[in-house]
């Protein structure tokens, strides 16, 4: 059994994914969609760019229900599965200060989660797949979905139908500590589970000047921040990375008045459902229990909108065995971004992995308005496209 995976991981249904040459022109079209980002559900240049890209080379796109992002089959010339790949879209409302020659010309906008990189890799992986047809013994699915920074791309791609029939699904994101030839596949949790959190208190507002008039909520919101601190410290185990972060406080509007409102709100990250359980517990009961001791309400919003991302344990094996045929397979590093690629492993099975996209001793991290992807992250981005399609449709047919 090792030996047949050791061959597998250098030939897939008799192709050598070390030997899959990108197109020479992919470098060029990633600048030029680097150059022009747009924001979630508004990719309308960047869909119609990807669509012309892919209808020259014999393929037929179709826009989705949304009205951005699009999809188009790859059929093989013998039957098999029906298998996606997928790239999100969509730009940041960032404004980009890399000094880049090919610099976003959107102002206030940039990709700055390389989102291009991961387009301009499955464009390369669809040319290649459209002009190899007699090795794909199935259908791969090509698809370019919005609006995945929105955490709603992938929901509105699953209940538009596009996944019916679709029996796994591979995507990637681009992680800058790894440098390009590098390849990571998430067979643990390797994206954080994302929570987005609300706290409003409603208090009795005074002047300034006569405070034992009224309840202010500013001294309890200082407490609650304070006390939110400690839940991670003093309730999670020390071997589950658990974030809480307090991203912003509001209260108030008038030097002389001690205000009815106040509030905050902030995000959870996680890599098990039970972590997030157990802090949203003790959230809740800082939160009421803060309130009630300074005499006021308090409304919670508690939105655990994103799980963490993981591969399938099969398939993710079966994918990752065949990395160091053409790349370097590199361990998991976690990250407490969050991805919508989760929504759709609610639906299908799924394969995920980082693909190293620089490196350096200074890089700059996703979401900085200074990150650089380093055009030599596209070929194995492209590579492991291509293998990743082939593999799954072999480990499902079989």
């Amino acid at each position: 059994m090792a030996e047949e995976r050791k061959a597998a991981s250098e030939v897939i249904s008799g192709t050598r994914i070390a030997d899959v040459e990108p197109d020479a022109g992919l470098a060029h079209i990633r600048h030029l969609l680097h150059q022009h980002p747009e924001l979630g559900f508004h990719e309308t240049w960047t869909t119609t760019t990807l669509s012309r890209l892919l209808a020259d080379r014999g393929l037929e796109p179709r826009t989705l229900p949304s009205g951005t992002g699009l999809v188009a089959d790859i059929a093989g010339t013998r039957p098999g599965p029906l298998v996606a790949l997928r790239s999100d879209i969509d730009g940041l409302p960032v404004a980009e200060e890399t000094g880049l020659e090919f610099a976003s010309q959107n102002r206030g906008r940039m990709h700055a989660c390389g989102h291009d990189l991961h387009m301009t890799g499955l464009l390369g992986a669809a040319f290649w797949l459209a002009s190899h047809r007699d090795a794909i013994a199935g259908t791969v699915r090509i698809l370019f979905q919005p609006a995945e920074e929105t955490g709603r791309g992938a929901r509105s791609v699953i209940d538009d139908g596009v996944l019916e029939g679709v029996q796994a699904i591979a995507g990637i994101h681009n992680n800058p500590d790894y440098a390009p030839g590098e390849i990571a596949v998430g067979l643990e949790p390797m994206m954080a589970g994302c929570v987005k959190l609300r706290v409003d208190l409603h208090a009795q507002g005074t002047h300034a000047g006569y405070p034992q008039s009224g309840t202010g909520p500013l001294e309890a919101l200082a407490s609650i921040i304070l006390s939110l601190q400690t839940i991670v410290s003093r309730n999670v185990t020390p071997f589950h990375p658990v974030v809480l972060s307090v991203t912003e406080v509001h209260g108030g509007s008038v030097w002389n008045v001690v205000p009815a409102e106040a509030g905050l709100l902030g995000t959870v990250r996680y890599f098990h459902k039970q972590d997030s359980e157990l802090v949203e517990r003790r959230f809740r009961r800082i939160v009421d229990s803060t309130a009630a001791a300074y005499g006021i309400t308090a409304d919670v919003v508690w939105d655990d909108f994103q799980d963490p991302v993981v591969s399938d344990p099969s398939l993710g094996a079966a994918v990752a065995a065949d990395v160091p045929g053409y790349a370097q397979l590199a361990p998991i590093r976690p990250s407490m971004a969050g991805e919508d690629f989760c929504e759709y492993s609610k639906v299908t099975r799924t394969v995920f992995a980082f693909v190293g996209s620089n490196g350096g001793p200074d890089h700059h991290d996703l979401h900085s308005p200074r990150m650089v992807v380093l055009d030599e992250a596209i070929a194995p981005a492209v590579r492991f496209y291509v293998a990743a399609a082939l593999r799954l449709l072999e480990e499902l047919a079989s």
